[in-house]
């Protein structure tokens, strides 16, 4: 969608919004268009099922689910499924806690880390082409800002 455009289309009247909620609603509408490129760009998972694959990666040692839905900010039960679809498909293995056995722990196969050597450089490009023309200094400013929105939203 062009915000431009739409900003003087005579149909839709932003004039009233307050900033805060129009940034609300602009990143939810950003979410959701990402998550349906995203999902076009990868034939074998979705969005979802690949952000939580680098939720996982970027962790020091193999999460449990409760720590990976912590991360990704999501429920213990969207996680689960999420993993499951990953696990039925290859990409991760859930292996016991090896100090508490009623934990799981998550980690990415070989499989997964194939998948995401092959798909490293074109996602590398379509992250550049998101962010292009947008300056170090802005963008530093931007995740503060929504850093400062999450911390905000943890004490509601």
């Amino acid at each position: 969608m062009d915000y431009d455009k739409m900003m003087n289309n005579s149909s839709v009247e932003f004039g009233n919004i307050p900033p805060q909620a129009f940034l609300l609603g602009l990143l939810s509408a950003f979410d959701n268009r990402f998550q349906a490129s995203a999902d076009k760009f990868f034939s074998q998972i979705t969005w979802k099922q690949f952000f939580a694959i680098i939720c996982i990666n970027i962790c020091k040692e193999s999460p449990t689910i409760n720590e990976l839905s912590d991360i990704m900010g999501s429920s213990h039960q969207n996680v689960k499924q999420i993993l499951l679809k990953l696990e039925s498909k290859g990409f991760v293995e859930m292996i016991p806690d090896e100090n508490d056995k009623r934990k799981q722990r998550i980690r990415l196969t070989k499989t997964c880390q194939k998948f995401c050597k092959k798909n490293d450089a074109e996602s590398q490009r379509i992250i550049g082409k998101i962010f292009e023309g947008i300056d170090e200094k802005k963008l530093a400013t931007t995740i503060k800002t929504i850093m400062k929105m999450e911390r905000n939203i943890s004490e509601l």
